[in-house]
């Protein structure tokens, strides 16, 4: 027994260096991936990035910070994350602080996939895996900006890393059992990370559900096949501690948004869900999205994104065929793999959030020939990348060790030519776009700067008008569309009246004049309004006019 264990140390100690290892090698293909995206100007392209940066930078800079700055439709994990880096204004000017937890992140999927696939499988699977996930070229830009992919994807790998460790534990006759550490602390980590990607993205919630699910009843199930003893009272109360908490988290969003809003759907009902974002985009008479109200659409163009962030043009399909066969090869072996397959749900969530949740994507290939949420095609990554990766073990398991290493080699030749499709855009009709730059170009760049390129031509006309106004004043903006352009000019949000300030806000709309020193009105927009309403005693400062974009008319109040 004392040899078993010895060994089961030893194994363990190893396979720590190897994570080890890769964690190296990962962190150092992080920080050139970012600093060739920063190099460039690039990391602050999503619209999205720039408005987790600010939330973040408000929790500790606003007329009123703290919690409440937080919202009620994003969740809060990855601005809590960001918040103690962009309290630097350096930091938060140029994008770098919410880029740090992304690349923390990015370091941790990828050791995450690496061991997930190394305790049921081989250093060859275990390295192909981590490799697509580490060097899909969408994943690098994505985890060089304030984006939430990779704080979420982590989450959801650790979670299955340590729900399989459960798992092996509670199989001591199982392939690849003794995960070497106690079932009741694989069970409260597994808790922990499901609680993560709960708080970073809407999706954790259905699959925490699911997870928290086959946990109860492989737990239930093995708990009443063993006689009392203490270890099994122990584990009794991590089962009830993991399924409390998960019930709690979602709860204490839904209270925190009935406190915010007095309304616990706000996220999903509100003015800033995705339904109503939705409602205002379209015109009357405009064609429904694709997919919307056709599940079997809405999964097609999922399944196309996803596809298009691992290859495009002719290698579109390649790591999905390689993660097809691998599902394949799994389903002999279902005891050993059958935890693995938990990665596809993303599948039909967002396939149903498509059909009836509001949710459209774009992709360049298909009508409306545009780019919208491509990003979501990220979701399947870590499935495509653990299912592809377990053909050299299948392959190894015909003991042909020749055949064996030249399926591997043209398994990671394939992988880099998949990827090289979409770094080096192959694709026919992004080949014939006029695009500033040729390389490295991953479809969610491409998104990026495609959706970006007149928001922040506007932000950087507003930024060098109020850069110029005198360190002190006070600034009256609506900051849920353009916030990027207080964050370019530098002033500080305890100088910025905005929704976020609430009472501040309304009695600044009533009297813009009397309430800020200088007032930026976009047409269209609720200070626009009231200046339209109350114009009295505001002079016109600056007329900025942008193609595609509402005209800004920023003015002088009257305040001394």
């Amino acid at each position: 027994m004392d040899i078993d264990r010895d060994s089961i140390r030893e194994e363990q100690r190893g396979r720590g260096g190897e994570v080890a290892v890769v964690s190296a090698l990962a962190c150092l293909l992080s920080l050139v991936a970012f600093i060739w995206f920063f190099r460039r100007g690039d990391i602050l392209l999503y619209g999205d990035a720039v408005a987790h940066l600010n939330i973040a930078r408000r929790l500790t800079d606003a007329r009123n910070p703290g919690w409440d700055q937080i919202g009620s439709v994003w969740l809060p994990l990855p601005h809590l994350l960001v918040a103690p880096f962009v309290a630097f204004d350096a930091l938060w000017r140029s994008g770098i602080g919410g880029s740090i937890p992304s690349m923390l992140a990015y370091v941790l999927g990828v050791a995450g996939i690496y061991r997930l696939v190394r305790a049921r499988a081989s250093v060859a699977s275990a390295s192909l895996a981590a490799s697509i996930y580490a060097f899909n070229p969408s994943m690098l830009y994505m985890q060089a900006t304030a984006m939430t992919e990779s704080i979420f994807l982590a989450a959801i790998i650790w979670a299955l890393v340590y729900f399989d460790d459960f798992l092996r534990g509670i199989s001591s006759d199982s392939p690849g059992a003794n995960p070497g550490i106690p079932l009741w602390l694989a069970l409260e980590r597994c808790g922990i990370c499901l609680a993560a990607a709960i708080f970073t993205r809407y999706d954790g919630w259905i699959i925490a559900f699911v997870v928290g699910i086959c946990a109860a009843l492989s737990g239930l199930r093995w708990l009443a096949s063993r006689p009392p003893q203490q270890e099994i009272g122990r584990l009794f109360r991590s089962m009830n501690s993991f399924l409390l908490l998960l019930a709690l988290c979602p709860t204490l969003w839904l209270a925190h948004n009935y406190k915010n809003s007095g309304h616990p759907l706000d996220w999903l009902k509100g003015p800033y869900s995705a339904r109503a974002i939705e409602k205002r985009s379209s015109r009357p008479g405009d064609p429904p999205y694709p997919g919307k109200d056709h599940i079997v659409v809405a999964a097609q163009y999922f399944l196309k994104a996803a596809r298009m962030n691992t290859g495009e043009g002719s290698r579109e399909n390649w790591l999905i065929l390689l993660a097809v066969a691998g599902v394949i090869a799994s389903a002999f072996h279902l005891r050993r793999f059958g935890a693995l397959l938990l990665l596809w749900l993303p599948l039909p969530f967002y396939a149903y959030s498509i059909a009836y949740g509001s949710v459209p994507i774009f992709v360049p290939e298909w009508w409306p020939f545009s780019y919208y949420n491509v990003r979501y095609g990220l979701e399947l990554l870590p499935a495509i990348a653990v299912f592809a990766g377990l053909l050299p073990w299948a392959v190894a398991r015909l003991h042909r060790r020749p055949l064996t290493i030249a399926a591997t080699a043209a398994l990671f030749l394939a992988v880099f030519l998949a990827f090289s499709s979409s770094a080096w855009c192959f694709s026919q009709r992004s080949r014939n776009r006029d695009w500033g730059r040729r390389w490295m170009l991953p479809i969610c760049y491409r998104e990026a700067y495609v959706n970006s390129r007149d928001r922040l031509q506007l932000e950087t006309q507003v930024a060098q008008v109020l850069a110029a106004v005198p360190h002190n004043s006070t600034v009256l903006m609506y900051t849920s569309d353009y916030v990027g352009a207080i964050e370019r000019s530098g002033i500080h949000f305890d100088h910025v009246i905005s929704e976020a300030t609430f009472i501040a806000w309304d009695s600044a709309r009533s009297a813009p004049f009397a309430g800020a020193d200088y007032i930026v009105a976009i047409a269209g927009d609720p200070v626009a309004e009231a200046v339209r309403i109350n114009p009295r005693n505001l002079s016109k400062l600056s007329i900025i006019h942008t193609d595609g974009k509402p005209d800004v008319t920023i003015y002088r109040g009257a305040r001394p």
